[in-house]
């Protein structure tokens, strides 16, 4: 018999493992076709070889606790702990998302994190993509960080074809999509990247695009420059702008000057755009030689341009303000802004043809695909003699 060799020797490692991972299904409470696991997973967090790992999953679907899938991990079974059986898990008892690899992909999802004017453009955006494939899209917005778990968890076990993530703000890649990757879920991450895993992502250059736009200012006679945003919370995006705006400064020998600059206590809030931001009054207040701001995002730059006007310091003769989205609001202020535009179409036309490469068992690296930003010139920025 196969399993007189191991009877004999209880101690082999691989045997260890997997009572490890008995312990660790009844300690999540893992129902029947749950993911397991992964080979990788096990490697990592006992610190042993892939072989070994391989060996212990083997070794459970013997035993008839689990049921492996090419490409597309390790299951719990039907079985209950302690009935062991050699036979295998007939097919017409596998879930939807079990199935799922061997039919047509026809439902793809894409999780948000809010709905705003960017986000609705790339809904849009992600519909009209999703119909050359000839698949439906499944849309959830994610209330905070343990809903989007939620949220990836259900979308899976309800047999979903892939995912499209824009992630809440996170210091760290979460568990869950962890685990999808470590399983080679189709997964895509949009609008953010996890430095600390190797994961599909597509994004747009927030860095290049702070860059040039500091460079714009820059080039149109201003050298007294500030910088004000949300606070940063992780949000990679911000934190690149950031970033551009300063090397930006450094490249053209600028003096950065932090009285220049201010990140919010709050996120700016959508409804109260057109009143006076008392945190932006301070900044303009305290600080009459700036004479331009480069504002991390549309609704900060409308808000902080609302408040300039109440303060009767006028733009752009006064203070040039200038932001980063290209919202549809943009265009409709008193003074219409000049902004970095989001090429909404290609982030979705890029991050779907990625994914659907992956719904079909491509096994090539990780890719990071940078979607390139322009500069929409309207009525907010002054030409001014250079210093």
């Amino acid at each position: 018999m196969k399993n007189a060799h191991a009877s004999k020797k209880p101690n082999l490692l691989y045997q260890q493992i997997a009572d490890k991972v008995r312990g660790i299904i009844q300690s999540r409470r893992l129902q029947p076709h749950d993911p397991v696991p992964s080979e990788g997973e096990l490697a990592k967090l006992f610190g042993v070889s892939r072989m070994t790992s391989k060996l212990a999953l083997e070794l459970l679907a013997e035993q008839g606790l689990v049921y492996r899938l090419p490409r597309r991990g390790t299951f719990l079974s039907g079985q209950q702990e302690g009935t062991p059986s050699n036979d295998k898990m007939p097919l017409e008892r596998e879930p939807d998302s079990v199935r799922a690899e061997e039919q047509p992909c026809k439902q793809i999802a894409l999780i948000v994190p809010h709905l705003s004017d960017y986000t609705s453009k790339i809904i849009a955006a992600a519909e009209n993509e999703v119909r050359k494939y000839d698949c439906d899209l499944i849309l959830k917005i994610s209330k905070d960080k343990e809903d989007e778990d939620v949220c990836l968890q259900r979308l899976v076990e309800g047999g979903i074809g892939g995912i499209i993530l824009f992630p809440q703000g996170r210091k760290t890649c979460s568990d869950q999509v962890l685990r999808l990757k470590l399983q080679q879920f189709p997964i895509v991450i949009i609008d953010r990247i996890f430095r600390e895993v190797s994961i599909d992502c597509v994004y747009h250059d927030h860095y290049q695009g702070s860059y040039e736009m500091t460079k714009y200012l820059i080039g149109k006679g201003h050298r007294e420059i500030g910088y004000t945003s949300n606070p940063v919370n992780h949000i990679t995006s911000r934190e690149e702008r950031y970033q551009g705006y300063i090397q930006a400064l450094l490249d053209h020998a600028i003096p950065v000057k932090t009285q220049y600059i201010h990140f919010k206590n709050v996120d700016c809030d959508p409804s109260r755009m057109n009143e006076s931001d008392p945190e932006q009054e301070r900044l303009i207040r305290a600080n009459p030689q700036m004479t331009a701001l480069l504002c991390g995002d549309d609704y900060v730059a409308i808000s902080t341009l609302y408040t300039a006007l109440r303060m009767e310091v006028a733009v752009p003769d006064q203070l040039s303000i200038v932001g980063f989205s290209d919202i549809h609001l943009s265009a409709l202020t008193p003074i219409p802004l000049t902004t970095v535009r989001q090429d909404t179409e290609q982030l979705a036309q890029s991050a779907f043809h990625l994914l659907m490469k992956r719904v079909h068992h491509s096994m090539e690296k990780p890719i990071t695909i940078k979607v390139q930003t322009t500069i929409v010139e309207r009525k907010s920025v002054l030409q001014c003699a250079s210093s």
